[in-house]
């Protein structure tokens, strides 16, 4: 199992955007078991004015899922700090489904399976349950590796600045 402070350990997010609580199960390189409770006083509910028992937005659901995800591929070689090394990246989701809403209240429950590794990019695929009930199916999201160097602003020189 892996507290909040060892899922703080692997992932660069923070609250109120880390949306993993801990991890139940994992096998290195091959799948992984999370959950996330929510709760009434997430600020999505009060920045929307939504009373907390309309749905969990489904975006966040996802984003929820996709930080499990990021834990199953970056366990063994965690970079917490994305100015350096390593950053993990979102490519793309194909094959999203919602097949129910999520509440406060309510504790969901990601499954995630790496489907292959491919050069720097990891394809991962599985769902999210929710009292027994799965919520939401992803055929497969893509995830990649970049040295964080590359990703930082190049400086624009004066000849090519737009004033």
């Amino acid at each position: 199992m892996i507290d909040a402070d060892g899922i703080r350990a692997v992932l660069p997010h923070r609250p109120p955007m880390l949306l993993v609580d801990r991890v139940d199960e994992c096998v290195d390189g091959e799948s992984i078991r999370a959950v996330r409770q929510v709760v009434a006083t997430e600020p999505w509910f009060a920045a929307t004015g939504a009373p907390v028992d309309d749905a969990y937005p489904q975006a966040l659901v996802l984003e929820s899922w996709a930080q499990t995800a990021g834990v199953l591929v970056t366990k063994e070689s965690p970079n917490p700090d994305v100015l350096s090394g390593t950053v993990m990246l979102f490519g793309s989701a194909s094959g999203v489904e919602f097949h129910g809403q999520v509440t406060a209240g309510q504790v969901m429950e990601h499954h995630v399976t790496i489907g292959r590794v491919i050069g720097d990019s990891v394809v991962a695929g599985g769902r999210t349950v929710v009292d027994g009930t799965t919520v939401m199916t992803v055929d497969q999201i893509i995830m990649m590796f970049q040295p964080a160097s590359v990703l930082r602003p190049q400086a624009v020189g004066k000849e090519e600045s737009h004033a």
